[in-house]
């Protein structure tokens, strides 16, 4: 998928601030964020939406919110309090077509979202 832009960082032909790389799964602050913190964590595997996961993609996806859960600890947010989000599809907000989970930090997050 060379013209996903997540692929194309995923390969690093796209530089980003990166905060954790297992060799699966990325972490990289978001350049449009919306709170203080606000961290992009991918599968290095393209993956378009949740919908198209399969079964065997559950390790994958756990791992992805354990990599989210040692990133908010690094940035030391995890005590304070964190909000992980996957959008999937066009009315969820999804705007590239490769899962992410954000993590959004650093200030209180309001429920419902705005």
């Amino acid at each position: 998928m060379s013209d996903c832009i997540f692929c194309r960082i995923a390969t690093g032909e796209i530089p980003a601030t990166t905060l954790y790389d297992d060799g699966e799964i990325l972490a990289f602050r978001d350049i449009n964020p919306e709170a203080p913190v606000h961290v992009l964590l991918i599968p290095r595997r393209h993956i378009a939406t949740l919908n198209d996961l399969a079964a065997a993609d559950a390790t994958l996806i756990g791992r992805l919110y354990l990599a989210g859960k040692q990133v908010a600890a690094e940035l030391g947010v995890a005590e304070s309090g964190y909000r992980t989000v996957i959008n999937c599809n066009r009315d969820a907000g999804q705007i590239v077509f490769h899962i992410h989970m954000h993590l959004l930090a650093g200030r209180e997050l309001g429920w419902p979202p705005g």
